[in-house]
């Protein structure tokens, strides 16, 4: 512990200490285990979609299996993320990580060893479900442990932690490859999730505790008091204020809440962003390996390749738009990314057919990187930074149902109108949904960036405090 003491007289102060200071030394340590549920759905994701094949031939799967089962972890993870919010603000952020994580291992390793399509859809449906439960909590949770001029920053970085965690999938199986472990190659890297999912498990129970800021809403003074000493190694001196207890009831936040004339603009925008940003990723995205095959060549080893390729372009942006978040904020790096998107996608569905190879790999890696700078990242975090602490679980877990509203309309998507319109038409149809994307970002001018929201959140409860008593005095 270090010797900076800290004076605790009211929650505000907890609030306060935390969106003005930087996070202790293990700060950034704490942000990355918290990411560890995006790590495991990205990892998941990307092996499954290298694997595909192999499942279809193993299990006998007809077209409309494989849509089943590349669409139920989605089902699972829209369910787990609209109860998994409002469940989170209840009862916590730390109890859910635990919670999440054991799911998370218990799935992998089912769907690893899955012996037929039944049991392959139920853990995947699980994975899905736990994958749900876990993303908004950690956001949740890296907002509240985050100082405001680098709240945005450290948000964004689950978009980089996601594009690595997909390149780490093809750097786990490209050596099974070669040492002969072909036929069963998608059972091994899907089950390697489940050690890294137990790895991310015992680092949170090692090293994480509960968000201050939640704590500060939720548990005592003292109770409170306690986790921000902890979190941030310093030593809090309780010094309680003495004042009139408010006895009136407060209202229990619920799901209408985000939708009421303070905050249905900013949570319209963001349904928006997730959704449209996660129709063009899960359309193109998924089939990543599919596309490096139709552009490089047949074989898996293709598939390989094009995913560590394409994924480094994703690494890029999100660590660019991550560090651009504080200058620009989130609604620019929206914009400009969705612009990017849009200029590759219409770029090679016009021209797709009479580009050189170079060229192509250019524009959808270029795809990947706008992708990533921009609405892939800000998908969830306008979702994060646009509610104060006592609605923020909520309103992730909405921005997150809606990422799997699209990731599903993108899974059902791409391969139907792919088999109608080929590779290049596909992506100039695609092309509609990112500029939807960029209509709305443009007409909403919504940006959280370096606001106290939880202050805007006080002057809420004042507020309606003093309604209800002019009105109990009519």
């Amino acid at each position: 512990m270090n010797n900076q003491e800290v004076t605790i007289r009211h929650k505000r102060d907890i609030i306060d200490y935390v969106n003005n200071n930087p996070s202790s030394r293990k700060g950034l340590l704490i942000v990355l285990v918290a990411l560890g549920g995006v790590f495991v759905d990205a990892y998941d994701f990307a092996s499954l979609a290298i694997g595909i094949d192999q499942i279809t031939e193993q299990f006998g799967l007809t077209p409309f299996e494989v849509g089943s089962l590349t669409a139920v972890m989605a089902v699972g993870a829209l369910l787990g993320a609209f109860f998994g919010g409002v469940l989170t603000d209840k009862i916590g952020r730390n109890k859910m990580f635990t919670l999440t994580l054991i799911l998370l291992v218990i799935s992998a390793f089912g769907v690893a060893l899955s012996f037929n399509l039944a049991s392959l859809i139920i853990f995947r449906f699980l994975l899905g479900v736990g994958v749900g439960l876990d993303v908004p909590v950690a956001l949740s949770f890296i907002a509240e442990v985050s100082n405001t001029k680098r709240k945005g920053q450290m948000v964004n970085l689950w978009q980089p932690m996601w594009y690595a965690a997909a390149s780490f999938t093809g750097l786990v199986i490209l050596p099974l490859y070669f040492f002969g472990a072909e036929e069963n190659l998608w059972r091994y890297a899907v089950g390697f999730g489940g050690v890294a999912a137990l790895v991310i498990l015992l680092l949170r129970l090692k090293y994480m505790d509960e968000s201050p800021m939640w704590a500060a809403n939720n548990l005592s003074l003292e109770e409170a008091s306690k986790v921000l000493e902890k979190t941030y190694d310093i030593k809090v001196r309780l010094n309680k204020i003495k004042t009139i207890e408010n006895k009136e009831k407060e209202s229990k936040p619920s799901l209408s809440m985000i939708f009421s004339k303070r905050y249905r603009v900013r949570t319209f925008l963001a349904s928006m962003i997730a959704s449209t940003q996660s129709i063009e990723y899960f359309a193109v995205g998924f089939y990543i390996p599919t596309i490096s095959i139709l552009i490089f060549g047949k074989g898996i080893i293709y598939g390989i390749i094009g995913t560590l390729l394409f994924n480094f372009f994703g690494i890029v942006g999100g660590l660019t738009q991550s560090f651009a978040t504080s200058k620009l904020g989130i609604r620019k790096l929206a914009i400009i990314g969705y612009t990017i998107v849009c200029i590759c996608l219409l770029t090679l569905g016009l021209m797709g057919d009479n580009l050189p190879l170079i060229l192509t790999t250019l524009l959808v890696g270029g795809f990947i990187f706008g992708h990533s700078f921009g609405p892939g990242s800000q998908g969830m975090s306008f979702a994060t930074l646009s509610y104060p602490t006592s609605l923020r679980g909520i309103g992730s877990g909405w921005g997150q149902t809606m990422v799997r509203v699209g990731s599903i309309i993108g899974f059902l998507f791409f391969p139907i109108v792919l088999s109608l319109l080929g590779l290049h038409k596909t992506l100039l149809v695609l092309t509609i949904v990112p500029l939807l994307g960029l209509i709305c970002t443009l007409a909403i001018q919504w940006d959280p960036t370096m606001i106290d929201i939880e202050n805007e959140d006080e002057e809420e409860n004042e507020s309606a405090v003093l309604q209800r008593r002019n009105t109990q005095n009519l």
